[in-house]
């Protein structure tokens, strides 16, 4: 399965925020979309990411306020971002690799979706049951060839 087709079951929707804004708000509308993460956006451009991690790491272990502290001075600039004919192999193996749980998927330097962990290992999970039943059925001779 390539990226594409996971973003084309999912419902579209990509939530972001400001650099401007606060962390705070960040917070609260990370909890009314029961989401990890907001990328942050400069009008159509990515600029960076905001995670729970971000929040835990970069605010409450060093006592900041969250209602005071603006997003762009705890987001995440660096941003990896995959296209969408990637594998969900590689992008699993992105996300392991460098430790992030989301994943931007951009083309011609547009955001076009986000793709999280819990996406991956789903879409994985499936084709994996997918391939063990077929040679489930194969070895016990339900298995037929069109041919």
């Amino acid at each position: 399965m390539f990226v594409e087709n996971l973003l084309a079951e999912k419902d579209g929707q990509i939530w972001s925020i400001t650099p401007d804004a606060t962390v705070y708000e960040a917070l609260v509308l990370m909890d009314q979309k029961d989401i990890g993460a907001l990328l942050v956006m400069q009008g159509n451009k990515l600029i960076g990411i905001l995670s729970e991690r971000d929040y835990a790491r970069k605010i409450i272990i060093k006592g900041k306020s969250s209602k005071e502290t603006l997003v762009k001075e705890v987001m995440t600039t660096e941003v990896c971002y995959v296209d969408k004919k990637k594998r969900m192999d590689e992008c699993l193996a992105i996300m392991s690799d460098k430790r992030i749980r989301h994943l931007p998927v951009m083309e011609n330097n547009q955001l076009i979706g986000l793709i999280s962990i819990g996406d991956v290992v789903k879409s994985i999970i499936s084709e994996q049951e997918i391939v063990i039943d077929d040679l489930y059925n194969y070895i016990n001779g339900v298995y037929y060839s069109p041919h």
